[in-house]
């Protein structure tokens, strides 16, 4: 490896703008080619999550790059989940008993821009839009595109060649379809799909319900979820079954129906969405999936990087901060200095995998929760049981969502076995009626508690391991 090694970065996404960045801090030539236009003159949001939860693993990724405190400047600080039910009553619950622990709305396009903006006044990078990458020759380390603007098809030749062109990567493609290595390979949809909508500012240009929560409205076997924007309006994203349920995306074709179904699920939000038949019909509906896949890597030539290696639904808030962590995971290893690329692609995917497949798995346990579990009665009193020890013991106790999201230092598989054994214990003491919530208890009281939860927690992970978990 040297610096003067060129290298290929196709996708101009999150990732890709942030990987291109980094390199070119530490020096190296990087050409980014995207297949879009550039968002920073067009826009491309259409399809796609228009704003995102950025959290502290995000933030950490953007703090190696200098670009943390740009990143906040566009961000609006959520606290915790603010409930609706169907008699539009509402109920909070924090992210955190800490008061310094809160998740980030921010706008993929505006995030996306100004680290776009950052890696162009870098002489060692340049930047192609437009560019389609059609396949790659891993072998040979050449990359084959096509331009969308005049059509002309033409390839280029690089040191290294990283796929960070995300869920339908063209670089994960060619792995699929190379016959020289083995790969493998998973793509798991849910049978639920999404639709984007829009609660818009009032009058006044001010947000019409609470900008400091991330919205849900849980029904079980549906939901919808609403996140600020900076210009006073909220994103609504709908999560339904493409098929099943008295209410679906398939036969929500017509206006009746569709204003039938928000009428009788969601009044309050209807009340808000003043466009809400046009929106939706016109809107495109958007899949979820779950993609899983190795070796990330081709010899000391390729590497699959970002949502490109393992996209994961949207239900934890962690498919870009995953990403961003890979790109300082990846930092990490280079700052090893091995001999090669190889060898710091093997030593990447064998820092990075275990990390990246236990938060896809927690996505989707989140999926759960968020459309039916945060209404129940039980989950309300593990929550506030939670929330009153991160309170009270700040240091000594960190729920699992807490683990998993603001924990920057402990990888998400260790969040995931530890925050899994904690809610078992939690939950054992609340079913056997050892403790209530109906009551405040006492710090004395709490304590306790938590002696009891660390305890139980620490048996259940014993027993994991011994059972090869």
């Amino acid at each position: 490896m040297n610096k003067k090694d060129k290298i290929l970065i196709i996708g101009a996404g999150l990732c890709g703008s942030l990987l291109a960045l980094r390199l070119a801090q530490r020096g190296y030539k990087v050409a980014i080619y995207e297949s879009r236009p550039d968002l920073r003159t067009v826009d491309i949001s259409a399809g796609r999550s228009i704003n995102l939860a950025l959290s502290d693993r995000g933030l950490k990724a953007l703090r190696l790059c200098g670009m943390e405190e740009k990143a906040r400047e566009i961000c609006i600080p959520m606290n915790g989940r603010l409930m609706h039910d169907t008699q539009g009553n509402t109920f909070s619950s924090n992210y955190s008993g800490r008061e310094n622990e809160y998740i980030n709305s921010i706008s993929r396009g505006d995030l996306n821009a100004i680290l776009l903006d950052e890696a162009e006044k870098h002489e060692n990078v340049n930047l192609h839009f437009n560019k389609k990458c059609t396949k790659v020759d891993i072998e040979n380390t050449t990359a084959h595109f096509k331009d969308y603007k005049t059509k002309e098809k033409f390839t280029v030749d690089a040191t290294v060649i990283f796929g960070a062109d995300g869920a339908g990567s063209s670089l994960r493609k060619s792995y699929v379809s190379e016959r020289k290595f083995l790969f493998s390979y998973s793509q798991n949809y849910l049978n639920h799909g999404y639709k984007e909508l829009e609660i818009p500012a009032d009058k006044n240009g001010n947000h019409q319900i609470s900008k400091g929560h991330l919205h849900i409205w849980p029904r079980g076997d549906f939901m919808l979820i609403a996140l600020p924007n900076m210009d006073g309006s909220f994103t609504v994203t709908l999560f339904l079954s493409y098929n099943k349920g008295e209410f679906n995306f398939e036969n929500l074709t017509s206006e009746k129906k569709i204003t039938e179904f928000f009428e009788k699920e969601f009044p309050d939000a209807l009340a808000l969405i003043p466009n809400i038949q046009e929106e939706f019909i016109n809107n495109p509906t958007g899949p979820l999936g779950t993609i899983k896949c190795s070796p990330w890597s081709y010899q000391d030539k390729t590497l699959l990087i970002g949502d490109a290696s393992h996209a994961i639904v949207p239900f934890y808030g962690q498919g870009m901060n995953a990403s961003f962590e890979d790109v300082f995971v990846l930092d990490g290893i280079l700052n090893q200095e091995l001999k090669d690329w190889e060898a710091v692609f093997k030593a990447y995917q064998k820092a990075r995998k275990h990390d990246t497949d236990a938060i896809a798995d927690l996505a989707i346990d989140n999926f759960h929760e968020m459309k039916d579990h945060v209404a129940n009665p039980l989950f309300k009193e593990k929550r506030k049981i939670e929330m009153d020890l991160e309170k009270t013991f700040p240091t000594q106790y960190s729920s699992k969502y807490s683990l998993v999201t603001f924990n920057e230092n402990m990888g998400y598989q260790e969040a995931m076995k530890r925050g899994r054994a904690q809610d078992k214990a939690l939950l054992n003491l609340i079913s056997g009626d050892d403790i209530s919530t109906s009551i405040d208890m006492t710090k004395d009281e709490l304590e306790i508690v938590l002696k009891r939860v660390i305890k139980e927690t620490n048996e259940i992970l014993q027993e994991d391991k011994v059972a090869g978990m």
